[in-house]
């Protein structure tokens, strides 16, 4: 993992943890520091959890993007075993934004889909930053499908901060390969389960994210357009992503009080970029307590309650 980079409502504690790496350093056996090294590091802490448990929209915005925060192949890694990464939409090109294969969950053979963005620029710019094109989207439904013939959960990842709007994206049908996918999800036969690990942007994170379950992790972000992009419409400012943040309210607390989401995923305090091991360990024990209710399901209730649950996904205000 990358060294830890500090943001910029975390500044006390990059502080007191500087100090606390001086202590450490000046500390011998004839000068003893160790107690007030204990005391600071437990102050850390509780700075820590108050600041996040009292995060503001934006700064959630800002933990779900984080450059250390884990992506799909390291919850594969932790999650998963024998995992076999299939390519290709058998179509134009294999898109890196997008890493899909089969795997064993718990011993049982699964499809899982995922976003992948980069941990260093050059992997950012392998990834296209986690934007897929249309042939990743069509080897997502590629893979799908392949996983309702052969009766396999499907599990996906969503991180992205929407589909590339490239011109060769829109020439291929980006928009007809996301709708596509929308269609397609909601009437697969197998169960799906849909972890938002960070950023959900757009139709570019829906693309793959039309399931019988959404879980979303506590400090990642779901919604129809990123803050910035939001501003950048209603103001002509897409400085203004702050305001826009509150506006949309993007937070898994936000979707799950408005029954957008099924479960959040609690994080360990910091947020999943401080512990892989401990994150991978709540959405891997999410993930199979769903996928156990859904295994559990006929095939008619099964889809029945997937349309149902889209068909009820909305709110509406009447004014006079």
């Amino acid at each position: 993992m990358a060294l830890h980079y500090y943001l910029d409502f975390e500044k006390p504690i990059a502080e007191l943890e500087e100090k606390i790496q001086e202590l450490l350093e000046f500390s011998t056996d004839t000068v003893d520091l160790k107690t007030e090294i204990a005391r600071l590091e437990k102050k850390v802490e509780k700075m820590r959890e108050d600041i996040f448990a009292n995060l503001t929209r934006w700064q959630t915005v800002q933990v779900a993007r984080h450059i250390n925060r884990p992506f799909t192949m390291d919850y594969i890694k932790l999650i998963f075993t024998d995992f076999v990464e299939l390519h290709g939409d058998r179509k134009f090109a294999d898109d890196h934004a997008i890493v899909a294969g089969l795997a064993r969950f718990d011993g049982e053979p699964v499809m899982v889909i995922g976003h992948q963005k980069g941990k260093d620029t050059k992997e950012k710019v392998y990834r296209n930053f986690g934007m897929p094109n249309p042939e990743g989207y069509r080897k997502a439904l590629r893979l799908m499908e392949m996983a309702e013939r052969f009766n396999l959960p499907i599990i996906t990842f969503v991180d992205t901060p929407g589909a590339f709007p490239g011109i060769g994206a829109e020439e291929r049908g980006q928009a007809e390969a996301i709708a596509r996918n929308l269609c397609e999800m909601s009437r697969l036969r197998v169960p799906i389960v849909v972890v938002v690990t960070g950023e959900g942007g757009s139709g570019g994170a829906l693309a793959i994210a039309v399931g019988d379950r959404i879980l979303m992790l506590e400090h990642s972000i779901y919604s129809v357009i990123s803050p910035e992009g939001c501003a950048a419409i209603l103001w002509g400012d897409g400085t203004k992503g702050e305001i826009a943040a509150e506006a949309l309210k993007p937070t898994a607390h936000d979707l799950k009080e408005m029954n957008v989401i099924d479960e959040i995923v609690a994080e360990p305090i910091g947020g999943a970029h401080r512990d892989y091991e401990a994150t991978a360990k709540n959405v891997h024990e999410a993930i199979a307590r769903n996928l156990a209710e859904l295994r559990g399901m006929s095939l008619k209730k099964l889809l029945e309650g997937r349309y149902a649950k889209f068909r009820q996904m909305s709110r509406f205000q009447e004014e006079s």
